[in-house]
């Protein structure tokens, strides 16, 4: 069989285009262990040392309240980039969509009962916070064949004020920065509420729709 000028062409230079009745490459398998899943774990693994730390010696010792506020930190932190890298590097897993909110949860809800726990914090902020999350979490699976309402900024800033109001309760503070934790506390906690009806009516519109809705908030 003879070769045609412009097959050797193509075996040189550029690939040749693909047609119709080429079959298609599959997409690439992204890795279960990469980065921004080990970053999700390692918020999970900090959770329990977290708590370790907060009640390590009554709850009051300033040094382990010190550490329970850098381990709260290093995990806050944590998920501020295992998404975007999952996202930016296409790095985005079943197991990952799965394991990140667990930790989201899993480190605030921990935060929030052990101060309460400790007298630091009233259980009244800490059940609306909670009950928020555990019904929004059980909204999402009764939808979930109807539509998905992904997270919006409404969201991140009520997680980002969630997180430095309690790093600023965690931290042995008295005075004037004691009074700055809990008034970001109070303003979490409208944001809580607001973004969590919010969220209850896109989750409405998305049912009665049979189709995904707007979110300004999850």
């Amino acid at each position: 069989m003879s070769v045609q000028p412009e097959e050797v062409d193509r075996r040189w230079g550029e690939p040749a285009v693909r047609t119709g009745f080429a079959p298609a490459q599959a997409d690439p398998v992204v890795p279960l262990m990469n980065i921004a899943n080990v970053l999700t774990m390692l918020r999970i693994a900090l959770v329990p040392l977290f708590v370790l730390a907060l009640f390590t010696g009554g709850g009051q010792e300033t040094g382990w309240r010190i550490a329970a506020a850098a381990l709260f930190g290093i995990a806050a932190i944590t998920d501020r980039f295992d998404g975007q890298l999952a996202r930016k590097y296409g790095l985005v897993t079943d197991f990952g969509k799965l394991a990140d909110p667990i930790a989201d949860k899993a480190l605030i809800g921990s935060a929030v009962i052990g101060l309460s726990m400790l007298g630091d914090l009233a259980w009244w902020i800490t059940l609306v916070i909670c009950g928020r999350e555990i019904g929004i979490t059980l909204l999402r699976l009764v939808v979930v064949r109807r539509g998905v309402i992904p997270a919006g900024r409404g969201g991140k800033l009520k997680t980002l004020v969630q997180s430095v109001a309690i790093a600023v309760l965690l931290l042995p503070l008295h005075g004037g920065f004691a009074t700055a934790g809990m008034a970001l506390m109070y303003v979490a906690v409208a944001l809580t509420v607001i973004t969590g009806l919010d969220y209850v009516g896109q989750a409405a519109r998305v049912w009665l729709a049979g189709g995904p809705g707007r979110t300004r908030g999850a």
